[in-house]
């Protein structure tokens, strides 16, 4: 493959990107406003330009047009055992993950102004919630493959309590939130948790 198609490559990449970056706005803006239920597929492929087929090339479940950051999540996690920098533990990179996604007010990081509204939506629909648990077990079997390659001698137990401490302390932020707590104090006491959370880990392994 020469240079022009490297570039060619590239582009059409990015352009993939960009469109499923689009249907998904376009989606979650929907759905925030009239809800789940209430918006049909044929609504936001019209609304993006693209056709109903072209949504579920991207986003093989309606589900995922809301929860989109899932295939994003799994790989972080993974990712940050796999490029962990030498001699240091899995553990301490993914704490410096989850810190760094709260510091970041990153979506994936619990806490931020406007997460209240999102987490609300999926609150309210039995079919979001059950593609969430879902994406957790996702998130789990990436990060147990990850740590696997890593030498931990139980992976997916490994995997499996990283996940629950995580989920936990994430969704008692989320229910703070929801509950109208400010998101500093809400954000301070995250993190609190995030590191007694993963000394409780340690000192489990």
């Amino acid at each position: 493959m020469d240079f022009r198609d490297d570039q060619e490559l590239s582009l059409r990449e990015r352009k993939k990107h960009e469109t499923r970056q689009r249907i998904s706005d376009i989606a979650t803006g929907l759905i925030a406003q009239r809800g789940f239920d209430a918006v049909t597929v044929a609504e936001i492929a019209r609304a993006a330009g693209v056709s109903p087929m072209t949504v579920f090339n991207y986003f093989p479940r309606k589900e995922d047009l809301f929860l989109d950051r899932i295939p994003q999540a799994a790989d972080l996690f993974a990712t940050a055992v796999r490029d962990r920098a030498p001699g240091e533990p899995p553990l301490a990179a993914l704490r410096r993950l989850t810190l760094r996604l709260l510091d970041e007010r990153h979506p994936l990081g619990g806490v931020g102004e406007t997460f209240a509204d999102f987490w609300r939506v999926v609150v309210d629909s039995p079919a979001l919630r059950a593609r969430a648990r879902e994406g957790a077990e996702e998130i789990e079997r990436a990060l147990a493959d990850a740590l696997g390659e890593a030498g931990v001698a139980d992976p997916e137990l490994a995997a499996a309590l990283t996940v629950a401490a995580y989920r936990t302390v994430f969704l008692g932020s989320v229910r703070r939130l929801l509950a109208g707590d400010p998101v500093e104090e809400v954000a301070g006491d995250h993190r609190c948790r995030l590191e007694e959370a993963f000394g409780v880990l340690e000192r489990a392994g």
